[in-house]
């Protein structure tokens, strides 16, 4: 009798913890969905990796790491983002992504820009494959960072179940390939993976899943629209039906190199709908290549659909069925352009003194987005001053 007392009271004491560690993220008051925080600390100069570079010299890897400032929610959600480039050029600090990870971060998520591995040789069809492959094992390394560390050392506060991953023309390839490319066998043999350390790579945290619960594709492209199959995880496609460089549907990409085919978002949302992975498709009618980059009028027409694919996916159990349960037919057909444009203004934040070295962390200025609702105090939160 006594053994069935102890073992109730322990069986009593641990469930509410169980029950705490399982629990999805907290969505009230708004937050996830209004810009309710109106400050964000930024950790600069977080080393993710170490891996092999181009030359094979050892190469280390960094982000930066977007957080709510006066944020007292214990796991956060995290959205991953990569920027563009052509794997040749590019920073972490890219604009775009500066911006979208500050938007997301006064939301009350995490969001994290990270640098991948750059440059290749040959110049040719073959080289900037193999670049592609090296940058998707880059963003897996930071996926498996950040759920190693919400395992262990909880330096980020995060929750390991809800990691997104994203990114903007080149960064957009690696965030497809991340959640899709998943066998070693779709890879073409004339890119010899084995040799660049198969589809994980070697940056570290070997046993940690890099599966993300979700991908956002700004103007990328698959090589095969055929990886992505049942059971994936949601998709956001946010892409300009005049891009002249990575085809809004089927076409070549490769400018100066050899052409290859590859299949844009619109190939892809038919795709994922014929094999059921829920999916929303945003079309910049009449626009060209990351106009967001050019003209920052676009800018809202990507946050507000990134915001709103997200937020349904942050509730209990697989994100599959959450995104479609969420999702209304005739928003989903809704033309990007028919958007309110709103002007922003991108801007870089300025480091402070004292806060470039290593893992530094600095406060971005009060900012109060003009396109969402006025903040109010979120669940978490210190109050608002």
């Amino acid at each position: 009798m006594r053994l069935l007392l102890l073992l109730l009271l322990i069986t009593g004491l641990s469930t509410p913890v169980l029950r705490a560690q399982s629990a999805p993220p907290d969505t009230a008051r708004g937050r996830y969905h209004r810009p309710l925080f109106q400050q964000v600390k930024v950790r600069r100069n977080v080393e993710f990796a170490q891996v092999s570079g181009l030359l094979g010299q050892t190469q280390p890897l960094y982000l930066d790491f977007y957080e709510p400032a006066g944020d007292t929610v214990r796991r956060r959600p995290l959205v991953l983002l990569a920027h563009e480039g052509a794997f040749v050029t590019g920073t972490r600090d890219d604009a775009v992504m500066t911006e979208l990870c500050t938007r997301l971060a006064r939301l009350g998520y995490t969001a994290a820009s990270i640098d991948y591995r750059l440059l290749f040789f040959p110049f040719d069809s073959v080289g900037i494959g193999r670049a592609a492959i090296r940058a998707t094992q880059d963003m897996r390394a930071a996926v498996r960072f950040f759920r190693h560390d919400a395992a262990t050392a909880r330096r980020f506060r995060l929750d390991g179940r809800y990691i997104f991953v994203g990114g903007s023309s080149a960064g957009a390839f690696m965030a497809l390939q991340t959640a899709y490319l998943d066998k070693a066998a779709e890879v073409p043999v004339y890119l010899n993976l084995a040799a660049l350390g198969g589809l994980e790579g070697s940056g570290g945290h070997a046993g940690y899943s890099s599966r993300p619960r979700g991908v956002i594709n700004l103007c990328g492209a698959l090589a095969q629209a055929s990886w992505l199959g049942p059971g994936d995880v949601p998709l956001l496609s946010i892409h300009g039906t005049r891009d002249g460089i990575v085809p809004y549907n089927r076409g070549l990409i490769g400018g100066p190199l050899p052409a290859q085919v590859v299949a844009g978002s619109a190939v892809l949302r038919r795709r994922a709908s014929v094999v059921g992975v829920p999916n929303v498709l945003r079309p910049l009618r009449g626009a060209g290549h990351v106009p967001y980059s050019f003209e920052p009028t676009y800018l809202d027409s990507v946050f507000v659909p990134m915001r709103d694919f997200l937020r349904p996916l942050l509730g209990a159990g697989a994100p599959g069925p959450l995104l479609a349960a969420a999702l209304n037919p005739r928003r989903t057909a809704q033309a990007t352009a028919l958007l309110p444009r709103r002007r922003v203004e991108l801007r870089l934040p300025e480091i402070q003194p004292g806060t470039s070295g290593p893992d530094s962390a600095e406060l971005l200025p009060n900012y109060s987005h003009p396109a969402l609702p006025a903040a109010v105090p979120p669940t978490g939160a210190a109050p608002l001053k």
